[in-house]
């Protein structure tokens, strides 16, 4: 297993360390593999910051990739699960997005997700083994960081949601339902191997969020409606004096991004045990405890 150390990673060894021996990679040894399965979740994470170069994503995600999928290839392995990302395929969706849209990622981060995902596929995959790539959306839960965090802090600060009049619908994954399907990856092997997105079952807006968010924390949801025009004028200040809210973010927070997961639920024939309600409401009240 790569990746150990990260959300995904960690949460991985807390659910399988007691059925399964785990052993993970250490950065920059040899790769060896004489396991049954590989799970590779090392990766470089989308940069919100923008302070990370081009180059490390793709010797991240894209060689690293290629390196431990070729140990996969040369070893006794029988599974390989990677995960990849949505935004290997698109950062902004019109309609809902399914594994059969055409791959056109704008940043590097999606570039180089892309370019490990086609060197696994151009590989003929030797009889006997299964090749998995996994395009999460947002992963979410107890440990989990980013602009949810930015929403929550908001909301226990008792500080009004100004963004009520946009109405929006996104797309999240809850570790719980990811896990799930690693463990039907790894332990069936009825499933075929293939490229599947993964993601809750219902999209939720921003305003849902906010609304989840306050009950989390036994309040009462406080959402402005604030005229589009005045918030787009505040953002573009945001923008010049590098405030929170700024185009990019107001884009991040208002945006739909619907993300289909019919392929995966087809393919393990079972439904996702945690509903995107209950999911977030469990990453929500774990900030708490904070």
């Amino acid at each position: 297993m790569t990746g150990g150390s990260g959300f995904v990673g960690s949460n991985f060894i807390k659910l399988f360390s007691s059925n399964y021996e785990i052993v993970t990679y250490k950065k920059g040894t040899i790769v060896h593999v004489d396991q049954d399965v590989i799970i590779h979740l090392a990766g470089k994470a989308h940069d919100l910051k923008k302070v990370s170069s081009s180059e490390e994503y793709y010797r991240v995600n894209t060689e690293l990739t290629k390196e431990i999928f070729d140990a996969f290839l040369e070893s006794e392995a029988k599974v390989f699960i990677t995960l990849s990302s949505v935004k290997s395929v698109a950062d902004e969706v019109e309609g809902v997005l399914t594994e059969e849209h055409i791959p056109n990622p704008i940043t590097h981060y999606g570039k180089s997700k892309l370019l490990a995902e086609q060197y696994i596929l151009s590989k003929e995959i030797p009889q006997g083994k299964r090749v998995y790539i996994l395009r999460p959306c947002m992963i979410h839960g107890p440990g989990n960081k980013g602009n949810l965090n930015l929403l929550y802090k908001l909301v226990s600060k008792n500080i009004p949601w100004p963004l009520g009049a946009f109405e929006n619908k996104r797309s999240f994954c809850s570790i719980d339902n990811l896990m799930f399907v690693l463990r039907e990856l790894i332990e069936r092997e009825d499933i075929p191997s293939g490229v599947y997105n993964v993601a809750d079952d219902e999209p939720l807006s921003t305003n849902e969020l906010i609304r989840l968010i306050a009950q989390s924390q036994n309040r009462i949801p406080k959402v402005w409606n604030i005229s589009k025009k005045i918030i787009e004028g505040v953002t573009s200040i945001g923008d010049k004096l590098h405030l929170p809210l700024n185009t990019e973010r107001l884009q991040k927070l208002t945006s739909s991004y619907l993300v289909s997961n019919s392929k995966i639920k087809a393919a393990i024939g079972k439904p996702l045990p945690v509903s995107s309600r209950d999911g977030l409401l469990m990453t929500f009240k774990s900030f708490n405890n904070k």
